[in-house]
């Protein structure tokens, strides 16, 4: 059982080690010998619970993704409540934006991760769902508002510095604006004669 829990603790360490490494530097920036060395373990050990370098992020990104799902409820009749977590969920988790940028621009054509095909096959199902029952508008498909609505809630993340100021917009502004923004995303104006 000692061994076991060892173990354990072992694989704990180089995912937490990775994910720092991952993060920071992408795929092909990350050294496998500053993981071993950052998680107290031995390369082989990495090589063996793990696989290849790609299999290590793999398993980083998953286990990310996976939590992340826990912590958001998706609801897609509140899709401004979803951003708003997404917003928040970014604040308080930045590695977990990093790998996702990483997985996005070295693995534009690789095999999908199954934790993420299936947690937009979910997502995107609900919205449609959603859709047909009329209560979530449908002049975007249901990718197309996932992804603005993802889009809106990594806007401020993404904000080129230029576009900066000296003085950060506070958080609760940020949050403010990106649940405003896909609050008017997902409003279908009323016809003129409606609103008469």
């Amino acid at each position: 059982m000692t061994r076991l829990r060892d173990a354990d603790a072992t694989r704990a360490r180089i995912l937490e080690a990775a994910a720092e490494e991952f993060g920071a530097l992408g795929i092909a920036g990350a050294r496998v010998d500053r993981i071993a060395e950052n998680a107290d373990a031995n390369k082989a050990m990495i090589y063996r619970y793990f696989g290849t370098k790609d299999e290590l992020f793999d398993a980083v990104f998953t286990a990310h993704v996976v939590a992340f799902v826990e912590r958001i409820h998706f609801d897609p009749t509140d899709l401004p409540g979803y951003a708003t977590q997404l917003f928040d969920s970014y604040q308080d988790n930045p590695r977990t934006l990093r790998l996702t940028h990483w997985y996005q621009l070295e693995r534009p054509d690789g095999v999908p991760l199954r934790a993420i095909v299936e947690s937009h096959r979910v997502k995107l199902s609900a919205i449609a769902d959603a859709q047909a029952a009329g209560t979530v508008p449908d002049h975007y498909s249901p990718v197309e508002l996932l992804a603005l609505v993802r889009g809106i809630a990594m806007a401020w993340d993404n904000l080129a510095p230029q576009l900066g100021s000296p003085t950060p917009v506070p958080t609760e502004r940020r949050r403010t604006a990106v649940r405003d923004a896909v609050s008017r995303l997902v409003d279908v104006p009323k016809r003129r004669s409606d609103r008469t």
